[in-house]
């Protein structure tokens, strides 16, 4: 989750200086660069986005976006942690905390169904810009009360953001169905669809995310608070 280095061995793109010292001074610079390369993404996914693809959108000679970056992975570091600045703002570390974590969750499914790409581009970012830096420190500030070491909590979020990234993938796929199948040889499937309501009618549920998060959390963390 930290650190200075790439996995090449040199500074990641957070430590670097904003553009190399030789050559003429550019026209553009690093955050026009990451919002072409968004764009292209939001576009036509991230196959869209190269080196070349981005320099030909903002007028640039192919090599000078080399200026700014090693590599496409740290065009990369740089559009993840663009739209993750979308999250902001955040909600206040007070009040009911399960609240605020789906609340969180919403808005971070609303990010990937806004760049469907994301999903993907987020674990190949490597070292976390002060965006993504920004949203862990939201979530851990969110989390302050709870009783749980540090390691849960991390835990829990990185879990929430998986229940999140189902949400995002899903949304991508037809829905499974089950309408003009014959269920004569699967009588579980035959007595779910079947069997009248048990009870009372119950209360309107929660949407499925909010009860997934919210079993989610309250399951790996404790309820009360210090």
């Amino acid at each position: 989750m930290s650190g200075a280095s790439t996995s090449s061995g040199g500074p990641s793109i957070w430590h670097r200086p904003v553009r190399g010292t030789r050559g003429p001074t550019p026209t553009h610079g690093r955050d026009e660069i990451t919002a072409a390369a968004v764009a292209l993404a939001d576009a036509g996914g991230l196959d869209a986005v190269s080196m070349r693809a981005v320099a030909g959108a903002l007028g640039m000679a192919g090599g000078s976006l080399y200026r700014h970056l090693s590599s496409r992975d740290d065009l990369l570091a740089l559009m993840v942690d663009r739209c993750v600045g979308e999250l902001r703002p955040y909600p206040p570390p007070a009040g009911d905390w399960p609240d605020a974590m789906v609340l969180l969750a919403r808005r971070q499914l609303e990010l990937y169904r806004r760049h469907p790409w994301l999903v993907d581009a987020v674990g190949r970012a490597g070292v976390p810009g002060p965006h993504t830096l920004a949203w862990f420190d939201a979530c851990l500030g969110v989390l302050e009360p709870v009783r749980a070491p540090a390691t849960a909590k991390f835990e829990a979020i990185a879990m929430m953001t998986g229940v999140v990234t189902l949400f995002a993938r899903a949304g991508t796929t037809p829905p499974m169905t089950f309408d003009h199948v014959d269920l004569a040889a699967y009588p579980h499937l035959t007595a779910a669809f079947t069997a009248p309501p048990a009870g009372p009618p119950a209360a309107p549920p929660r949407d499925l995310l909010e009860r997934a998060v919210r079993a989610l959390l309250t399951g790996l963390l404790p309820a009360t608070p210090h």
